[in-house]
């Protein structure tokens, strides 16, 4: 069943479901989102957590046994999957379908997934997990509701915002909301009296070196290798998170994927320019890389983003940084 963001505490005070699935492609609202469930079912007795990344090589048959398995440190646990293409394939659909056919006691299972469109949401082994379970689909927020977002996160963080710092903060991060968190957290250390003006808020992105991401992203975009290489190595050599980096590299290219999807089946350029908030300064070159990129080679940058997540998380062996440089300079055209 459907269940609203702001509906999850409520839903899982009053009964607890053998899965939940959260799904999304905004970053910062997928992961609160999760915090939130597990934090909910910790409350719950739920206190331990195992955590599955699941790829190409994934074993499914884990999942089953660890959810037949009786815990050694609590009566109940989370099994969190995080899937990021979104798709199971046959040997994970029969997993998903053996396990909620029979559920374990004390064991529930959180999914967390990209959006999903709606032939995914007819596939058979999601609306088994629906039937039973819960699904919340998480949407980004419209352009016309960033101020009002973003405002109602001063609040929270204990600052107080003028329409001019929160309308820069805009502009600056184009609605990257993961972004715009971050930059909170940063304003509550640089403000004196809770305050925040237009002022202190151009200080604060023009001294924060991870605003530099997106430029690097512009610049692959704009297909312009040389600079791309350089801003990636720079990066480096600052010590930027490569997670960080890994992380808004694969946003835009799965937002790149999904404006070319829209565009072939006939959409306007316009409409689905606006429908995925591509600013007017950023149309002239994303118009450049989908003429240049074609869609197995935007996938393939995705391929690239997810063994950088491998490892980092010691799946796999290796530097993350040269896979990320691979993924970068693939979608700047370098063969």
């Amino acid at each position: 069943m459907k269940v609203y963001p702001d509906k999850i505490a409520a839903q899982i005070n009053k009964t607890i479901h053998p899965v939940y699935i959260i799904s999304g492609d905004e970053p910062l609202l997928v992961q609160e989102g999760s915090e939130l469930i597990r934090s909910q079912l910790k409350k719950k007795g739920y206190l331990e957590r195992e955590l599955f990344h699941v790829d190409g090589s994934f074993d499914w048959e884990e999942v089953l046994f660890s959810a037949n398995s009786m815990s050694l440190f609590a009566e109940q646990k989370i099994l969190e999957l995080r899937m990021p293409n979104g798709k199971p394939g046959d040997k994970g659909a029969k997993a998903l379908n053996a396990y909620i056919e029979q559920p374990a006691d004390g064991t529930t299972m959180l999914l967390v997934l990209p959006r999903l469109d709606q032939a995914a949401q007819r596939s058979k082994w999601f609306k088994a997990l629906d039937a039973k379970g819960v699904f919340i689909q998480v949407w980004p927020v419209d352009k016309k509701d960033l101020p009002r977002w973003i405002g109602q996160r001063m609040q929270a963080s204990g600052l107080t915002a003028d329409r001019g710092a929160i309308q820069v903060l805009i502009d600056r991060l184009e609605g990257n909301l993961l972004a715009a968190s971050q930059e909170i957290e940063r304003l509550k250390l640089l403000s004196v009296d809770g305050t925040v003006d237009a002022k202190l808020v151009m200080h604060s992105v023009a001294d924060n070196t991870r605003f530099d991401v997106f430029g690097l992203i512009d610049t692959a975009v704009a297909q312009s290798q040389r600079q791309t290489l350089r801003m990636l190595q720079g990066l480096r050599g600052e010590g930027v998170e490569v997670l960080y980096v890994n992380s808004m590299f694969a946003r835009e290219v799965r937002n790149l994927l999904k404006i070319t999807e829209a565009l072939d089946s006939g959409q306007s350029t316009s409409a689905v320019y606006q429908k995925f908030r591509v600013w007017d300064k950023r149309k002239a070159i994303v118009a450049k890389c989908l003429q240049l990129r074609s869609r197995q080679q935007l996938l393939g940058c995705l391929t690239d983003a997810a063994e950088v997540d491998a490892r980092v998380k010691g799946i796999r062996p290796g530097d993350p940084w040269i896979p990320l440089e691979s993924g970068f300079l693939a979608l700047a055209g370098v063969s």
